[in-house]
């Protein structure tokens, strides 16, 4: 846990730092609007030698290089920077999240062991240690009771092509009139974050990467809330849901009902 939060501040550093006043587009992923940029690579850069460094011997997978297999059962699961639209812009909503897994490299398998996410514009870090609880910046952090769903503030993300945006509107179009609001910050591992520490009730998103999730998910978890998929479901891919538990339970239950877990 302590290193992963060493390696995301290290990278977070690098980030703050080496922002320039525009920020150019260095490639694009699923869709035009799906962006990298030179400091995704420059960080995912830095944390690949700083781990190469301290754990020589634990696979690393990443969002924007090839996955370096190891040999001790531990797999380093990184994202250089979650939110790079909002680094594109200068919104200070993104982070760098760390952390380590044990067993195979995807969320419904793996095991979720410590994690880091760095807020870069802010400085603050979310930490999680399985069974050690969830932090931030060293406190303790917990997830608000459970509410009606009326009071409840809900986050949520959007993919990057159009055909799945299209049914995540609609989607939303029937989940909002259940609950006190919605926002939409644009970087996951944030979202995730804030909900371990009660700064939101509840959050869905389906798209997520195993670098989306990772860090996030632990804290979440760690804090005292339900992370899961629908159907029973584990998060991934096909949909995260997070929050305190009974809650969890009520937005899963709209979720299922709408159809989120189908489609593109």
């Amino acid at each position: 846990m302590e290193l992963a939060a060493r390696l995301a501040r290290a990278a977070g550093a690098l980030v703050l730092e080496g922002r320039p006043d525009r920020v150019d587009v260095a490639a694009t992923k699923s869709s035009p609007v799906d962006v990298v940029t030179q400091m995704d690579v420059a960080s995912e850069e830095l944390l690949r030698s700083l781990l190469a460094e301290h754990r020589p011997d634990d696979a690393v997978l990443g969002e924007e290089g090839e996955f370096r297999p190891g040999s001790s059962g531990l797999t380093w699961v990184v994202d250089p920077i979650d939110g790079t639209v909002n680094y594109l812009y200068g919104i200070p909503a993104y982070a760098v999240s760390v952390a380590v897994v044990a067993g195979e490299t995807a969320p419904a398998t793996w095991t979720a062991v410590a994690g880091a996410v760095h807020a870069v514009p802010d400085g603050r870090t979310w930490t999680a240690g399985r069974g050690l609880g969830a932090f931030l910046d060293g406190q303790r952090v917990r997830v608000n009771a459970a509410r009606p769903l009326a009071e409840s503030l809900l986050a949520t993300g959007f993919s990057y092509t159009r055909q799945r945006r299209t049914e995540q509107a609609l989607l939303l179009a029937q989940v909002l009139p259940h609950v006190r609001d919605v926002r939409r910050m644009g970087a996951a591992a944030l979202d995730l974050c804030l909900v371990a520490g009660g700064n939101l009730d509840l959050y869905y998103e389906r798209g997520l990467k195993p670098w989306d999730l990772a860090a996030g998910a632990l804290v979440a978890a760690e804090a005292g809330a339900v992370v899961s998929g629908l159907h029973g479901a584990p998060a991934g891919e096909a949909m995260t849901v997070a929050g305190p538990p009974a809650s969890a339970r009520e937005l899963v239950r709209i979720l299922e009902a709408h159809g989120a877990a189908s489609g593109a």
